[in-house]
């Protein structure tokens, strides 16, 4: 209860500054053809700003957005692997060194001796060389993988171990396939499913409200992903045939943005030294171990201060976060359109509530 008065009083004394800021990103909004934009500034402790307009689908104008509806977060969802893979390091049960032929011995020789020595570290840090399978035409032409989750995970990864890696000059290759055998490394110690591990974390643990998948195909009454078809911006509906289920742990996890803020906080005291669900140290890993990609987070340097920050998207929603160490502000920004327009959209918010913020 104590928090949401402190809430209301923030918003209260800063209304006329807040109804300015509404205005402004109302306005960029409805520019950017984005149904539903949602927002909120944020410190370790409080919440300075916090916001959500438009409606669930473009062709409905009675689905009012709500601060309680969910996002899909897309490849934001890897930050959330990763952090799931540190309280298993912090269990001393894997550790960042562990390779994946430590734990699936039997997997090495049919595999591509490139990656004998590619650790959790190196997996969750796009450098170990694995093909991206950042679209879709990659996942067509994949083998057909049976059994649970879980398992066709594995048979996934160890059919991505087998292939050539990727040759590069760039510090690191961006790899969605790189989270789902991340993700088999922690189901093999765990002897449990990726699926589960989230739900022990992110709903027993911290009580946060996540759906695995969009949140249309999830709930009722939830915001709708839009995309573009034949030029005009479309709703899509959740029986869309669209399956993630092999890359879920590097981008198909859907939260609402209370449920996002906690997460997200717990990160910022953990960057100023905090120990809580993890070590300051384990937070120091995810950060800091690796530049200018860590572990689930992009790494860059603006006036001599480092920032984190990463996008997500599935084609169907957007969704950003900033973490700014130079005021030890973070920012969320969460759309439920993914087309070029709208990411720009989000782009302008982003520099509306830094200039005011």
């Amino acid at each position: 209860m104590k928090k949401v008065i402190f809430l209301l009083f923030i918003l209260s004394m800063q209304a006329p500054q807040a109804q300015t800021i509404d205005h402004q990103i109302q306005q960029i909004r409805q520019a950017h053809n984005i149904p539903q934009l949602t927002y909120a500034v944020i410190t370790q402790d409080s919440i300075l700003s916090l916001g959500t307009s438009g409606t669930h689908k473009s062709t409905d104008t009675q689905s009012h957005a709500s601060l309680v509806d969910y996002f899909h977060l897309g490849s934001n969802s890897k930050a959330i692997t990763a952090f799931i893979a540190a309280t298993l390091v912090q269990e001393g049960l894997i550790s960042w060194n562990t390779t994946y032929f430590d734990l699936y011995p039997e997997a090495k020789k049919q595999a591509n001796p490139a990656y004998y020595k590619a650790t959790l570290a190196d997996f969750l840090s796009h450098r170990a060389g694995v093909h991206a399978y950042t679209n879709g035409s990659e996942r067509l032409a994949l083998p057909s993988f049976t059994g649970t989750k879980q398992q066709q995970r594995t048979a996934f990864s160890q059919f991505v171990l087998t292939q050539d890696p990727i040759e590069t000059k760039e510090p690191y290759f961006y790899s969605n396939a790189g989270y789902s055998i991340a993700a088999s490394m922690l189901e093999k110690v765990t002897n449990k499913s990726w699926e589960t591990l989230v739900q022990e974390v992110l709903g027993d643990e911290l009580h946060l409200n996540y759906v695995i998948g969009w949140p249309n195909r999830n709930l009722e009454d939830q915001p709708w992903g839009h995309a573009l078809s034949e030029g005009e911006l479309t709703p899509v509906p959740p029986t869309f045939e669209y399956n993630l289920s092999l890359i879920e742990p590097a981008g198909d996890l859907s939260m609402t943005v209370f449920s996002y803020i906690k997460y997200i906080q717990l990160n910022l005291a953990g960057l100023a030294g905090a120990n809580n669900v993890l070590s300051a140290a384990l937070y120091r890993d995810l950060f800091s171990t690796k530049y200018p990609y860590a572990l689930g987070w992009a790494v860059t340097k603006k006036d001599k201060h480092i920032q984190y920050e990463h996008a997500g998207s599935d084609g169907t929603f957007f969704s950003y976060c900033l973490i700014d160490t130079a005021t030890h502000k973070a920012y969320i920004l969460l759309a439920n359109s993914g087309t070029p327009q709208a990411q720009e959209g989000v782009a302008q918010t982003l520099k509306v509530l830094r200039q005011h913020l």
